[in-house]
């Protein structure tokens, strides 16, 4: 049986809007070999339909909305099943978080909401931050869709949505659920969504303490790409192993890890 490849997106697919050497060659050959693979992000932002758009517009072709699993999915998903009967929720995040939210069934209201649901909103205002805080208040819980506490941008950094969650934690005095890479709801969403069992899967990414430390610490077999946050050295540094290791993700089309 072929493992189904939970590929993570910018650093190991794009940087930027800039394809990473080698990415589109890899993914034609797995469309091309019908082998299962789906997008595992942390990216909060975007819905299913724009992130095909994004990768299409890089030059990606044949995929499909399928192909998607957002840390927005696995917050909505993971709230959902908390209680039944808790159904409203307000938000600070972009198109992404809506769409994941409205799917499960959530209804988006600051009166007497159960929920309030950080993803990361590059235009959010002091007024939205402060309406948000309000509704937590009085008495909603707060769910951060991922705690990434930086952004890789040309040239340095941005915030993170991990740092957006952290200052509604102290304004608040909750505590978020931890559900984005590299805590384990966000594996235990993606995989029951996709109907596939641990032992089906394997994790691609290029970041060893989102992408490596979710399989290391979950069962998940995994493979370290070189091509963004971290290299080789850094695997000792940071005390978080790989199962394998690769330059590109090129490697891949005549390696077998299945």
């Amino acid at each position: 049986m072929k493992k189904t490849y939970l590929i993570d997106l910018d650093g190991t697919m794009y940087r930027g809007t800039e394809i990473i050497e080698g990415a589109k060659e890899f993914i034609d050959y797995l469309i091309a070999q019908d082998h299962p693979f789906c997008f595992l992000t942390n990216n909060a932002m975007r819905t299913k339909r724009q992130n095909v758009e994004h990768m299409k517009n890089m030059g990606f072709t044949g995929i499909e909305e399928k192909h998607f699993f957002t840390s927005s999915m696995a917050a909505a998903r993971y709230m959902a099943k908390q209680d039944a009967s808790k159904r409203k929720a307000w938000m600070i995040g972009q198109d992404g978080l809506r769409e994941a939210l409205m799917e499960e069934g959530f209804v988006l209201t600051k009166d007497h909401a159960d929920y309030v649901f950080i993803g990361l909103d590059k235009s959010a205002s002091y007024e939205d931050y402060s309406e948000a805080l309000d509704v937590l208040l009085q008495g909603a819980t707060l769910v951060g869709t991922n705690s990434d506490r930086l952004l890789a941008k040309p040239g340095g950094f941005q915030v993170g949505n991990g740092s957006i969650v952290r200052m509604f934690e102290y304004a608040s005095g909750q505590q978020s659920p931890k559900i984005g890479k590299p805590h384990a709801p966000i594996l235990e969403e993606c995989l029951e969504y996709f109907h596939l069992l641990k032992s089906d899967a394997v994790i691609l990414g290029d970041n060893l303490e989102t992408d490596i430390l979710l399989g290391a610490e979950n069962g998940v077999e995994t493979i370290f790409v070189t091509s963004g946050v971290h290299q080789e050295a850094d695997i000792k540094r940071l005390h978080i192993y790989p199962d394998h290791i690769i330059r590109s993700v090129k490697e891949l089309m005549v390696e077998a890890y299945e």
